[in-house]
């Protein structure tokens, strides 16, 4: 599995504990199995190793990112290989965004590494994920499991939906076809604000035609 993690936002979600200079990916605020405290980004790391321990990670992150991705990951790194069996010292990739232009340029400047820098097949498929969601291996299971429906020709792209549970103008929503799992994709909804309509940026134009019927939805 090619993964990519997305980590190149400021982190100040948490604030005052995270800031400018220390986003809240890298908090320790979690325990692990042996009651040690680890980061969001080393979670997540260690979980997607779990459940495939061949998987290629690629971080996609700023420049003022770049040193505490290679202390919290270096170490996870060599605990998983530890755990594993193997001696062999590796390292994490990391490309860095000269300048922050958003999810979309992110993910292409990564892609782009993956083929011209870690000599990956351009037809290869590749995941993308955010560096922090807090959710359990089964998450990283289905993410798994997205890869075969792109190679079996089913969909160009596959998404994973969450069910809202109300409506909210902070997001656009995936609308499926049916209510199996998985279902195509019927169309996009671009989210609202309150009063009059804004207008439809570039961004969520673009986001609209990725959501066409060729694409599936989780």
């Amino acid at each position: 599995m090619n993964i990519i993690l997305l980590s190149g936002g400021s982190g100040k979600r948490l604030w005052p504990l995270s800031n400018d200079i220390r986003s809240k990916q890298f908090l320790k605020l979690f325990k692990d199995n042996d009651g040690n405290y680890e980061s969001m980004v080393q979670r997540v790391y260690r979980q997607i190793k779990r459940v495939d321990k061949g998987a290629d990670i690629l971080i996609a992150t700023s420049k003022s990112q770049v040193s505490a991705i290679k202390n919290q990951l270096w170490e996870e790194h060599e605990m998983v290989e530890e755990e594993s069996g193997s001696r062999e010292k590796g390292d994490v990739s990391i490309s860095v965004e000269p300048c922050r232009r958003d999810t979309f340029p992110a993910i292409l400047l990564a892609v782009s590494y993956m083929v011209d820098v870690l000599h990956k097949d351009p037809d290869e498929a590749v995941v993308i994920c955010p560096v922090d969601p807090y959710v359990e291996d089964s998450y990283y299971e289905t993410v798994g499991s997205l890869e075969g429906y792109v190679n079996q020709g089913t969909a160009n792209i596959t998404l994973m939906g969450i069910e809202p549970t109300y409506p909210s103008s902070k997001y656009g929503y995936i609308v499926p076809k049916t209510k199996e799992s998985p279902s195509m994709v019927e169309s996009f909804k671009e989210n609202r604000t309150r009063g009059p309509r804004r207008d439809t940026s570039a961004g969520e134009r673009s986001g609209m035609r990725e959501c066409s019927p060729s694409n599936l939805v989780i």
